[in-house]
């Protein structure tokens, strides 16, 4: 997984970028954790999700948002970081403009900025988000939300609080035109300890049937 660097709107944003092993391959971008809670592109899950779409195949990119890692910058409330992965996808596609479509995935703050994003770009149609902070932040902005989704939390989770993210679920399932998928992990925390293997099952799951040809979900 070579090691790219690339612009950003604050500077460098450091990167691990797998390119596409077939012309017109899907990309996927997996974002990471709060910055100031010590998440990085090396975080055990991000890593996990980054690794499972380099093996079907996709143009795959994690990076540190800014000031995380070699990426310039500071914290920005999120306001930036969102700035950053938009900036992020358009480097993948400015290598990839031939890409049949676009994923995103993301856990925890990286859940939130990736749902931010998926309003902004229309390209994006399908997105995994794993522990997305409903009890953080407002997630009112996914009105409506434009791609259909799996969303995986914890039970055993006392950082992102399981009632939140139902809550998230149902408000979304109530919109037309997508689907939305919740998968629960029993006993699961906020990081997954001793669940991870359970969580990619989860996701890959999920994965195998969106990517099926006869998959009614587009």
């Amino acid at each position: 997984m070579p090691a790219v660097i690339f612009p950003g709107p604050e500077g460098r944003l450091e990167g691990r970028f797998q390119p596409a092993t077939r012309p017109r391959a899907p990309v996927a971008m997996i974002l990471h954790p709060h910055p100031q809670a010590g998440g990085t592109m090396n975080d055990r899950i991000t890593q996990h999700m980054y690794k499972t779409f380099v093996a079907r195949g996709f143009a795959t990119l994690r990076f540190n948002f800014r000031g995380v890692g070699r990426s310039q910058g500071s914290f920005d409330n999120g306001i930036g970081e969102l700035s950053d992965a938009a900036a992020a996808l358009d480097w993948v596609q400015s290598i990839h403009p031939e890409a049949s479509t676009t994923w995103i995935a993301g856990y925890s703050f990286g859940a939130l900025i990736g749902m931010q994003l998926l309003m902004r770009r229309p390209e994006i149609r399908g997105f995994i988000s794993v522990a997305p902070p409903a009890n953080m932040y407002d997630f009112s902005f996914l009105a409506p939300c434009p791609a259909s989704g799996i969303i995986i939390q914890g039970t055993g989770d006392t950082v992102v609080t399981p009632n939140a993210v139902q809550k998230l679920v149902d408000k979304l399932r109530t919109q037309k035109h997508i689907t939305i998928h919740h998968d629960e992990i029993p006993r699961a925390n906020h990081f997954f300890e001793h669940e991870t293997p359970e969580l990619m099952r989860s996701v890959d799951n999920y994965l195998d049937m969106r990517l099926a040809p006869d998959c009614p979900i587009k």
